[in-house]
């Protein structure tokens, strides 16, 4: 963020040790520091290039596709794909990219067969973000423009990777 971003009273991120990131209020700009109050009640001072802005706009259960975001940077897009997973949201686009992420629970609902039919043939981003439209959109491309297409699955271990290949085939 620079200075031109970030104005006294204006809603902020500022890193926090316990919590990554945490809202915040900006009370002071001096130069390229800022006192900045969060959330918590805890009082900082921090260069300005370590406060982000927040989106002011930000709906409280996010949006599905984060270049619809004010401000793509790291607190928002965490927070973003935070409030989407409390609400068992757990796919969110990124363009044409899809993230997941693992709710270490059974969701049956998100991959019966009625789900899959959903997403036969509709157009990509029409409906929620979810790793059938992936599928359903890379075959289509292959079949209707005849080239091979490939999908990126990646994630640290224990992330899903296997299980979203299979759901992928």
């Amino acid at each position: 963020a620079t200075s031109n971003n970030i104005t006294v009273g204006c809603q902020v991120w500022v890193e926090d040790s316990a919590l990554a990131w945490v809202e915040a209020e900006v009370l002071e700009i001096n130069g390229q520091q800022a006192k900045i109050q969060s959330i918590t009640g805890r009082t900082v001072v921090t260069a300005l290039k370590n406060v982000h802005p927040k989106d002011a706009d930000a709906q409280p259960g996010g949006v599905d596709d984060m270049t619809k975001l004010a401000y793509l940077h790291e607190p928002g897009v965490l927070y973003n794909l935070a409030s989407r997973y409390e609400l068992n949201d757990i796919y969110t686009y990124t363009g044409n990219i899809l993230i997941a992420i693992n709710p270490f629970a059974r969701l049956p609902h998100l991959y019966d067969v009625h789900m899959m039919e959903q997403y036969r043939g509709a157009t990509f981003g029409e409906l929620s973000p979810h790793v059938f439209a992936i599928a359903d959109s890379a075959y289509r491309a292959m079949v209707g423009e005849g080239q091979s297409q490939s999908i990126l699955v990646s994630g640290e271990s224990g992330a899903g990777k296997t299980e979203t290949t299979k759901l992928i085939m």
